[in-house]
């Protein structure tokens, strides 16, 4: 039996970060949803599912894992949203066929050959539960994610469950000078190349801190955990970085964050506060930009989500960011807003809560983001981290325009 990660049908619940990658390559915590998965079904073959205009860079990505198709007589599905644990492999029976729901969404299934046919034949598309049809089921104690906010207010417990199960604990293996303050060092890992400098402060009394490998933290910085910063990023001088913070690879991060997830490639280097957000790639965020995360009244959050108002049921709620979303210096965001991918936001006042993929403005209003001189944009900003803006990536993000021109054409006559 081989593992199949698979979206589901609620996978666009998470725009606009997925408009860019599947839903299990989202961070929470330390590592991806994806990572978290595999270590729990460490010793399976993988196949990778995901939507069709997402395969050319999956597969790019990926070039040894089979990526929508389906090769095997048996699989055991795994829905790629998942907080995958010990306790959600003990609570399959691989030996038999079935259907394990949490809530009203499949988590995971397993299907021998007869009832593959009909799965193949939604392959390219999110699988819901008329995929695995006439199957017996049960109900499955698991957490699936759905939304954006959900990731963050599972952030710092998952940063934990990640620094513990990957065996980092107590480790001094990079260049910690003289000055450094640690509080409770058996908490903390700095891992190897990374530097840590004079008058930092690294608060490991409430949660781990891991620094991952060539990290740097620069003076006069304090890191209180849960948090994770990430493979070659920089927490730059004077930089106060809260619990349940996770930072991905080659950012550069500074000012205040507090319970916030920069996915990788972003930088936030200056002043201003990050609550309870969600940073996608090759984002870059202008100094002395603010999101609110809470409302004066301390009232629920709502949210859009696909055009829809969405109550969050929850007091802190911040910004999401999609892949190359920009602010301007002094820009201020409400609580709950969404930048879409590309988008590029500046100007005085608070714009919008929620402004679609590749447009361009402020409060004064907005205009389309023309195609080429946003992917113009992206190649040099991906060149400074010497990446290239590849082939696949390139047809990936003339998709993207594609597949969000009617929504941002009507909202762009509705700001008129």
């Amino acid at each position: 039996m081989e593992l199949c990660i698979f979206e589901d049908e609620r996978c666009n619940h998470l725009n606009p970060l997925t408009l860019f990658r599947p839903a299990y390559d989202l961070r929470c915590g330390i590592t991806t949803l994806r990572e978290k998965i595999l270590r729990t079904f460490h010793d399976m073959d993988v196949t990778l599912l995901c939507r069709q205009y997402l395969e050319g860079v999956v597969k790019e990505e990926n070039p040894d894992l089979p990526v929508n198709e389906l090769r095997s007589d048996s699989y055991l599905f795994i829905n790629g949203c998942v907080l995958a644990d010990s306790n959600l492999r003990n609570s399959i029976d691989t030996r038999e066929e079935g259907l394990y729901f949490a809530g009203e969404r499949v988590a995971a299934a397993v299907v021998d050959a007869d009832r593959l046919e009909r799965i193949k034949s939604r392959l390219g598309r999110p699988l819901g539960v008329d995929a695995f049809q006439e199957m017996p089921s049960k109900e499955l104690k698991t957490t699936i994610l759905e939304f954006p906010w959900d990731f963050v207010h599972r952030n710092a417990e998952q940063i934990g469950v990640d620094f513990d199960a990957q065996g980092f604990g107590a480790r001094i293996d990079g260049r910690v000078f003289d000055g450094v303050h640690m509080i409770n060092r058996s908490g903390i890992c700095i891992a190897e190349g990374s530097v840590v400098k004079p008058g930092a402060v690294l608060d490991a009394e409430d949660g781990p801190i891991l620094i991952d490998r060539e990290a740097e933290v620069m003076p006069q910085a304090t890191i209180i955990g849960p948090a994770y910063i990430g493979y070659k990023t920089k927490v730059k001088i004077g930089a106060k970085i809260y619990e349940g913070t996770s930072v991905g690879e080659y950012c550069k991060v500074g000012g205040e964050m507090e319970e916030s997830i920069i996915h990788s490639y972003s930088n936030k280097q200056h002043d201003g506060f990050l609550g309870h957000a969600y940073v996608g790639q090759w984002v870059n965020i202008g100094a002395d930009t603010n999101n609110s995360d809470l409302k004066n009244n301390y009232s629920s959050i709502k949210v859009v989500v696909n055009g829809k108002l969405t109550d969050t049921g929850s007091m802190f709620v911040g910004a999401t960011m999609g892949d190359h979303a920009k602010t301007g210096i002094n820009t201020m965001l409400n609580t709950g807003s969404v930048l879409g991918g590309f988008s590029n936001v500046y100007g005085g006042g608070f714009p919008p809560k929620y402004i679609p993929s590749f447009c361009w403005g402020g409060k004064e209003g907005f205009v389309e983001y023309r195609l080429d001189k946003a992917l113009e944009t992206a190649s040099r900003m991906m060149n400074r981290r010497e990446r290239s803006l590849t082939p696949g990536l390139e047809s990936l993000y003339r998709k993207i325009f594609e597949l969000t021109l009617e929504k941002r054409k009507q909202w762009l006559a509705e700001q008129e």
